[in-house]
């Protein structure tokens, strides 16, 4: 059977070609609804599917972003996908999602192989490893907007939370049940939201005027994570307290807290900085930091789609509040 064309679905439905041509692309400004039933039915009586590689040819977009991701296992990160996909697909956009495993040559690749493919613009959750190609693309006026970590270096859109604030009120909340032995945990500090909860976590500590003490800040690979918690923990005054820098780290620490039966919060009281799901529902509930993924998806990708369309837009860090959950975790029970 012979493909259907735009013209046979032009004949079919009675009307000229360039009508149907402003139905595919949702122009309807000046078309009747009788007209758009009969575009409709033709099509779906035709079996008719558009060449949208034409299409994006003669309008020089493909409606298509792409989504970098530095690591998808993060519950955040995957929420913050969900809420960007969904905003595409409101908005006739579809999206490509690529995980760099936090590896700056795997981010490069995903990088040119998506401007290769003429995707309309990106979002990046940065490794902060590749500063001459961030540049580049701003440079060229290329659409981008930058999730999670911020660069100093690159005048870009940023959507970003309150990491330091957070870890800050976090630790507070330590103090105020009674801890002043109190652990901080996260992956190596190569990106700014591990430097900057670290930062808040000194900052609670000096503003309360308890003594910081380095062995009790861990940056280590999630495989490492049990092992540092051994070695602290056989220390003269281990932590009653631990901060979890995110939600990897947590099940780490939880790990190694179920294994040599130190509970929480009776003997080790446990916060933790990320989306985690089901944290109501653990026994005890989970103390958490609650990022707003979703708003900060949706903003990301609000002002990429404002570039891609030559809208006004301010080259900005918009900075989203994170809010502490208190549960039963944090408590301490005397």
């Amino acid at each position: 059977m012979a493909k259907v064309t735009m013209a046979d679905v032009a004949k079919y439905a009675g009307v000229s070609k360039s009508t149907v041509s402003q139905y595919i692309n949702k122009r309807y400004e000046y078309m009747g609804e009788d007209t758009r039933k009969k575009i409709k039915g033709a099509i779906e009586e035709l079996g008719y599917h558009p060449n949208y590689i034409a299409r994006s040819l003669k309008q020089k977009k493909t409606s298509m972003i792409g989504i970098i991701v530095a690591d998808i296992v993060h519950r955040f990160s995957t929420e913050i996908c969900r809420s960007i996909e969904d905003y595409c697909f409101e908005h006739d956009y579809q999206a490509i999602i690529c995980n760099a495993d936090n590896n700056p040559t795997k981010e490069k690749t995903y990088i040119e192989t998506l401007r290769a493919k003429q995707v309309d613009g990106l979002i990046i959750f940065p490794t902060g490893q590749n500063i001459d190609v961030y540049a580049k693309m701003i440079e060229e006026d290329y659409p981008v907007v930058f999730m999670d970590r911020e660069i100093p270096e690159i005048d870009a859109p940023f959507i970003l939370s309150t990491n330091v604030e957070s870890s800050f009120q976090a630790v507070k909340l330590f103090l105020e049940n009674g801890h002043t032995n109190i652990a901080i945990l996260t992956q190596p500090l190569t990106i700014s939201t591990r430097k900057e909860r670290i930062e808040g976590y000194k900052k609670a500590l000096q503003t309360f005027s308890i003594d910081i003490c380095n062995d009790y800040i861990i940056s280590s690979e999630i495989a490492n994570v049990k092992t540092e918690l051994s070695q602290l923990f056989q220390k003269e005054n281990p932590p009653t307290a631990i901060l979890a820098g995110n939600d990897l780290v947590f099940l780490e620490t939880l790990a190694f807290l179920q294994e040599n039966q130190l509970r929480v919060p009776e003997d080790v009281s446990l916060i933790v900085f990320d989306n985690f799901p089901f944290a109501h529902l653990s026994n005890p509930p989970m103390t958490m930091i609650a990022q707003p993924a979703f708003e900060m998806g949706r903003k990301a990708t609000e002002i990429l789609l404002k570039q891609i369309n030559k809208d006004h837009y301010e080259a900005e860090k918009i900075i989203y509040p994170c809010e502490l959950i208190v549960r039963q975790s944090s408590i301490k029970k005397l």
